[in-house]
């Protein structure tokens, strides 16, 4: 009796202990096999009333909250027990997706230019993958791909437009449902729920495909610029 009673505190517990953080690290890591770890996030700062920063050491930070600290990013993980202990301690951290090798990689853009863009690439028929937002950039996952590969894409092309970021192995990108300095982070274009690891479309045809929309635009201009 006391084994059962002893069970059911530990379940209770560990449903306490669920957040909505860890159940999204989860499914990235044991349903999609994506590395993930925690962000190092924000913090209340003395500065401004009610002002946030980021909760690394340094004060002039460019991308507040939205960054491994520690752990870093070599940590990335999808084993369940690591995550588990990562966001029951730290139960509100940022999901910090490492790119490359068997992880998607993206390819990111300024929010406007990203809702032009999909615009765009829909009317296209271009099949695309999850598309992640922030009120600043969208980004575009795509099918891991090396420096070398990206390289050889780049240099093929006359002209890329400047506001494209490519994250590939060695970088990282915030998933939802986390918060940064530029704030919260949501699908704009979710994996579809409960399939297996997300389909993703290779980088040359997303590359492509942007390229693409972005020329024609009234007086010679680009359609992706910010």
């Amino acid at each position: 009796m006391r084994e059962i009673l002893g069970r059911r505190r530990r379940l209770r517990f560990r449903r306490k202990e669920r957040t909505v953080q860890l159940d999204a690290a989860l499914v990235c890591a044991t349903e999609w096999d994506w590395p993930v770890l925690p962000g190092v996030g924000l913090k209340t700062t003395t500065r401004t009333s009610g002002g946030v920063g980021c909760a690394c050491p340094d004060p002039q930070c460019v991308v507040p909250g939205a960054h491994p600290f520690d752990p870093g990013l070599l940590a990335a993980t999808t084993d369940e027990r690591m995550i588990r202990w990562w966001w029951t301690r730290r139960p509100e951290a940022p999901i910090v997706l490492a790119t490359g090798g068997r992880a998607p990689c993206a390819v990111s853009l300024p929010a406007v230019a990203g809702a032009r863009a999909l615009a765009a690439l829909d009317v296209m028929g271009m099949r695309l993958g999850p598309v992640v937002a922030t009120p600043t950039r969208w980004s575009l996952l795509v099918a891991p791909y090396g420096l070398e590969q990206l390289g050889e894409l780049l240099y093929a092309k006359d002209s890329v437009p400047s506001s494209l970021r490519f994250h590939g192995e060695g970088g990282y990108l915030l998933l939802p449902p986390s918060t940064a300095g530029t704030g919260q982070v949501r699908w704009e274009r979710a994996p579809l729920e409960g399939s297996a690891r997300p389909w993703l479309p290779d980088v040359e045809a997303v590359v492509d495909a942007l390229v693409e929309a972005s020329t024609g635009a009234p007086e010679g201009g680009s359609r992706l610029a910010y």
